[in-house]
């Protein structure tokens, strides 16, 4: 199993929701690695706080970046899954991931510069699949607000994903203080008390996964 995060906008939670799927399936009994190829770094500076803390699960990370699927290939059948965090750029390492993963996520908030970015992603993924076509990808909407009365602008987003043949999930993240408060210690939202942010992890993973 070879998930991969990505997309071409950032700030949509990529990082955030690889380092939590690696914890989720860690918690499966399932023996993970997680691939940053974002340039940022953001994930492998994550698991550096984690491995800190003797009172969590250590997951190993490698850092990779230009034409990854050769790296991949090799660490395949070395874990029960890999899941790469490609960050918010059309990157050759994404594209390259793309042609040997088995799921790809991609999150959009549903906002009008992320859903911009959903044509030339959907070409992306067209061509991916025609090399690739065990490859599930899914959209999934991010960071989305509170408040009742912006069901809407959740629906509209999702609407726009089918549009451009993006299956979405029908599970979402909402804006909640404590995906970035367990990122600053390593940690996931599957290892705090917030049942709200555990469950949308749980969903995500799940309904993602059941795909397979």
């Amino acid at each position: 199993m070879i998930i991969l995060v990505g997309g071409e906008k950032g700030g949509s939670g990529k990082s955030c929701l690889a380092q939590n799927l690696s914890v989720f399936l860690t918690q499966q009994e399932m023996d993970v690695l997680l691939v940053d190829a974002d340039p940022q770094g953001t994930t492998n500076d994550w698991v550096h706080e984690r491995n800190q803390n003797n009172d969590v699960r250590k997951i190993p990370c490698v850092q990779a970046s230009g034409n990854i699927r050769e790296t991949l290939l090799n660490l395949k059948d070395r874990y029960s899954a890999i899941v790469i965090d490609a960050g918010g750029q059309d990157s050759e390492a994404m594209r390259s991931a793309m042609l040997v993963s088995t799921h790809m996520l991609l999150p959009f908030r549903p906002k009008r510069r992320d859903l911009k970015t959903l044509d030339k992603m959907s070409k992306i993924l067209r061509q991916a699949i025609a090399l690739n076509p065990d490859l599930t990808a899914r959209a999934v909407i991010s960071q989305c607000p509170t408040l009742p009365t912006q069901a809407q602008r959740i629906l509209d987003a999702k609407e726009a994903c089918l549009s451009f043949e993006i299956q979405p999930l029908s599970s979402m993240t909402f804006t909640r203080n404590v995906y970035d408060d367990s990122d600053e210690n390593g940690l996931s939202v599957l290892e705090s008390k917030d049942a709200k942010a555990r469950q949308e992890v749980i969903n995500i993973a799940t309904e993602l996964l059941g795909d397979k």
